[in-house]
């Protein structure tokens, strides 16, 4: 009887009386409010429905699952301490964020009873350590030597746990770390291989852009047209095929969502109302974008970088996707996307300036790409200085001129003193605009390939076709000449065609 006494008070504090998600919150982050003054849950909860599409679809490099039981009294003495780690690395407001998935099953539950016996559950809690895509493999059987899921046996505390997964990764995260404090941080000037994360980056830089345009009521008559051609652009080239179909979708029902008369401007409340009208819910990437943090983008403050960084990696991938005829056309589309649509008043004075000093039109993907890498170094000068001054930039990330040496040696000669007195970069244009292509290019979508290798049996497919453009960097055949659709926009005849074919298909979408 005592010991039920001492388990009662706990049992009750764990029972969920209520539950809600911040603003914009998908369900990977997702936490679980208690009335009483807890902390919010910060772990997964997965189930059989919807344990292979977490797993398969998180960005972490690592994943933690917990399998236990809801009414057994050691599992939920341990739910604190799993909690403590969990902060750490899930949810929008992580401290270490895009490196582990913490999860747990609930075993109790008729509905997960096959997916414990393939993971060999045989007491609560019981941890799995492993890389996300081999828990949607296969399962996990004792004294199995070659699996790369591995049972956690030191992991009754916090502490405990922590200290596994710090010698796992050779890491040193500690249970007082706050966000925005951590000594691991890759810099992707000196890291090639950085880019490869970017492509979720780039997914959240599109997601945050057009959540911008609709809270802020910025498609108006007069921005119509460059919306349009942006989002044509997007249809086309965007590195990840969910960003491709989401622009694409938005595209279907741009005429009747937002119509040209000239009244529409005053009735945007009612077209963009959240959760009441048309566009409120509307996810340009995907259910699961944003996520609410940034990998190859995240600053070592929660002030630097981040969005303007994952928007420059969306330019600079789109760049190198075009094909000769397209160059002009795309800079026309940035440019005015930029002007109409970015709402740092000075970053887009600056940048219309850059783009009102071209004169000639390009005929070639090489001197857009250059043009725009040329831009972009521009703007780094520019703030290299301000920053420097004010000491306002990011002490692990601050601006330079690059590529860098150990970015791309070939890219760049030094300058001698006979040749060169003024002591400026002496770039080899060629270099640098193959370093481009292949950097914003291979490398950015390569991660299909590194995530397709760790799964079985091609599980993985899924994730690799909503990552990754179906044609590779550069070469992207765009089929039959595009018609001039809105304002001379040259990918008009895609929408038009994408348009006319599902409205043959499927009735007309709610957009709620």
């Amino acid at each position: 009887m005592s010991s039920i006494l001492l388990f009662l008070p706990l049992f009750l504090l764990t029972l969920p009386s209520s539950s809600s998600a911040p603003v914009g919150s998908r369900s990977i982050l997702r936490a679980v409010v208690i009335d009483s003054g807890d902390q919010p849950d910060f772990a997964v909860d997965l189930n059989a429905t919807n344990f292979d599409a977490v797993l398969r679809e998180t960005p972490a490099t690592h994943a933690i699952v917990e399998f236990f039981a809801h009414w057994c009294p050691a599992c939920r003495n341990y739910k604190p301490h799993y909690e403590k780690v969990a902060r750490l690395f899930n949810g929008p407001e992580a401290v270490h964020p895009g490196i582990i998935l913490m999860t747990r099953v609930d075993c109790a539950l008729k509905i997960n009873n096959e997916l414990c016996d393939k993971f060999s559950v045989g007491h609560y809690p019981m941890l799995f350590w492993g890389p996300p895509p081999k828990f949607v493999a296969g399962g996990w059987k004792p004294k199995q030597d070659k699996s790369e899921i591995h049972a956690i046996d030191d992991g009754r505390t916090a502490d405990r746990l922590l200290n596994w997964i710090n010698k796992q990764m050779g890491s040193s995260y500690g249970l007082d770390d706050e966000k925005y404090e951590n000594e691991h941080l890759h810099s992707s000037v000196s890291d090639p291989e950085q880019i490869v994360r970017a492509i979720y980056d780039v997914e959240e830089a599109t997601s945050t852009a057009f959540d911008i345009i609709l809270e802020h009521k910025m498609i108006k008559s007069e921005t119509r047209a460059s919306l349009i051609k942006f989002l044509q652009f997007l249809v086309t080239h965007h590195p990840s095929r969910r960003c491709r179909k989401g622009s694409a979708e938005f595209l279907v029902d741009f005429d009747e969502v937002y119509p040209s008369d000239i009244w529409f401007d005053k009735n945007q409340e009612s077209i963009i109302g959240k959760g009441k009208g048309a566009l409120g819910n509307f996810q340009i990437c995907g259910k699961e974008v944003p996520r609410g943090y940034w990998m190859f983008c995240r600053g070592s403050r929660n002030d630097t970088r981040g969005f303007s960084c994952g928007l420059w990696v969306l330019l600079h991938s789109l760049s190198v996707r075009l094909d000769d005829g397209e160059s002009h056309l795309a800079f026309t589309a940035i440019c005015e996307f930029i002007h109409n649509f970015f709402v740092c008043e000075e970053c887009r004075q600056h940048f219309h300036e850059m783009c009102s000093s071209v004169s000639t039109p390009f005929n070639k993907t090489h001197d857009f790409v250059l043009w725009l890498w040329s831009a972009h170094n521009k703007v780094n000068e520019r703030l290299m200085k301000e920053e420097s001054s004010l000491g306002t930039g990011d002490p692990k990330f601050p601006k330079s001129i690059w590529p860098s040496k150990q970015l791309c040696p070939s890219c760049s000669v030094t300058p001698s003193q006979k040749n060169n007195a003024s002591g400026q970069i002496e770039w080899d244009s060629d270099e640098v605009f193959k370093f481009l292509v292949n950097y914003y290019g291979k490398k950015l979508v390569s991660l299909s390939k590194d995530k397709g290798s760790l799964g079985d049996g091609g599980t993985n497919g899924a994730v690799a076709e909503d990552l990754v453009a179906s044609t590779s960097a550069i070469v992207v055949p765009v089929g039959a000449a595009l018609a001039i659709a809105v304002a001379s926009c040259a990918f008009g005849a895609l929408a038009c065609y994408w348009r006319s074919q599902q409205k043959n298909r499927k009735p007309r979408r709610s957009w709620k």
